[in-house]
């Protein structure tokens, strides 16, 4: 009986304590804009005045193209591809992260803002990719603004399972070498479980002979991108 109270007393005094404390303390407000540079490739469809609106892909390079060569972004995947010819049917955004850093979604999430005032934007139809470094960016950020992608492809990434708390409505397509010592498939593995766990359905793609380089054939094969384009946003899943 002496303990319980006791127990109280205590419970009482921290209350207290805590109401005096509050007096000390003033409601603030923070209203600054963040102040974004960053260089980026932008490529338009040949025929992109001829529509009212286009498809977007932004697509996240790895971490051996960070710096300040923009051609370093041609390497691989989308840049690669316009540069060699192909005419995709939806503008591509290509980004530079600099040295030293990895993808910030707030700092993405600037860039899509400014390319969507500027340009002829479906806003429903925006998808992200992204390998290596990119493909953690591309799971990182379908968390930090869901409601604004229609989908998502993921090369050799990963992330934090709880972020599929916020992304698992999005259609997802996973891609991981099964002998990748760089990023374990157990990454990707793990993200698309959770995302299961979440009642999503993503796919997931294992080339069984693969390392690290597990991007190049599926952009090279023309159904991957077919697929982006036909993804819609899902409005009634926000």
């Amino acid at each position: 009986m002496r303990l319980t109270f006791l127990l109280f007393a205590v419970l009482a005094c921290l209350h207290n304590t805590t109401r005096a404390d509050d007096s000390r303390q003033t409601s603030q407000h923070l209203n600054v804009q963040v102040n974004v540079g960053m260089d980026y490739l932008l490529s338009l469809p040949g025929d992109y005045a001829k529509q009212k609106s286009w498809p977007l892909v932004l697509f996240l390079h790895g971490a051996g193209e960070r710096g300040h060569n923009l051609e370093l972004v041609r390497k691989h995947g989308p840049p690669k591809l316009i540069s060699e010819g192909t005419d995709f049917p939806f503008i591509v955004v290509s980004p530079q992260c600099p040295k030293n850093v990895w993808w910030a979604p707030i700092e993405l999430t600037a860039l899509l803002d400014d390319v969507i005032s500027k340009h002829k934007v479906n806003e429903n139809r925006i998808c992200v990719t992204g390998l290596s470094m990119g493909g953690f960016g591309t799971w990182r950020l379908a968390a930090f603004t869901p409601q604004r992608f229609a989908a998502i492809a993921a090369f050799c990434g990963g992330g934090e399972p709880y972020w599929a708390r916020r992304s698992a409505h999005l259609p997802t397509w996973a891609f991981h070498g099964a002998k990748d010592t760089g990023v374990p498939l157990g990454c990707s593995q793990e993200m698309v479980d959770a995302v299961t766990e979440k009642r999503g359905k993503p796919r997931l793609t294992v080339y069984p002979e693969a390392g690290h380089d597990s991007w190049t054939e599926p952009y090279n094969n023309p159904q991957f991108f077919e697929w982006l384009w036909a993804q819609k946003r899902n409005v009634a899943a926000e």
